[in-house]
């Protein structure tokens, strides 16, 4: 597929981006400095440009079938706003499908009570938690034809193992036999690729883990 991504050069997006073109897909990484993206691939191309300003790439979007979106704004008040804008501007483009990545924050760990909600939730994390809690929000009003996956991962998400293996769940929180929630980041992006090439996940949230 076409792909466009967005946030290729962070933690995840590195991952992501690595995983797609390895599958054999064609991207174009959206990024504010394209000097920061050193991956040297035949099927990548890099366009400059700001999330926020769609004018800024919407000549980047031609031809794309799907989008990635991994962003990690300081100010966790723009993430419903890009979440917004993305599903505006990529509609219109004519994309097909949009995978966001989403946070862990506002997944049920009991029936109305949220992984953001425990009282031992780190409070430095609660800013961009509810930055992501806002943008599920804003996928879950919109009225944008485009099929968007919100794919949230475990609580605990870091580099490890690509082992190919994950499971899937919806607003629940899930875990393994010794209580923990977690994933690879490289499983991770092998789960979001996924669903993202089948399409079997659409206008919904999901989540991946072990």
């Amino acid at each position: 597929m076409n792909i466009v991504l967005f946030g290729a050069t962070g933690n995840i997006g590195k991952v992501i981006l690595q995983e797609a073109l390895d599958r054999g897909h064609h991207v174009t990484a959206i990024v504010r400095d394209p000097a920061k993206l050193t991956v040297q691939n035949p099927h990548l191309k890099v366009a400059k440009g700001d999330l926020l300003t769609p004018a800024s790439y919407e000549a980047a979007l031609a031809g794309a079938e799907a989008a990635i979106a991994s962003v990690n704004d300081p100010n966790p008040d723009n993430v419903p706003k890009q979440a917004e804008v993305l599903l505006d501007t990529l509609a219109k483009a004519g994309v097909k499908r949009f995978a966001w990545v989403g946070g862990a924050g506002s997944l049920e760990v009991a029936p109305g009570v949220r992984v953001i909600d425990d009282p031992n939730f780190p409070p430095a994390w609660k800013p961009s938690a509810m930055g992501m809690v806002k943008a599920l929000e804003v996928f879950r009003a919109s009225k944008a034809n485009i099929d968007w996956t919100f794919i949230s991962p475990a609580a605990h998400i870091e580099p490890g193992e690509r082992t190919g293996k994950y499971r899937i769940g919806g607003d629940q929180l899930l875990v393994d036999a010794q209580g923990n929630s977690h994933i690879s980041q490289a499983d991770y992006a092998i789960g979001l690729l996924d669903r993202l090439e089948k399409g079997d996940a659409a206008r919904k949230r999901i989540t991946l883990a072990y």
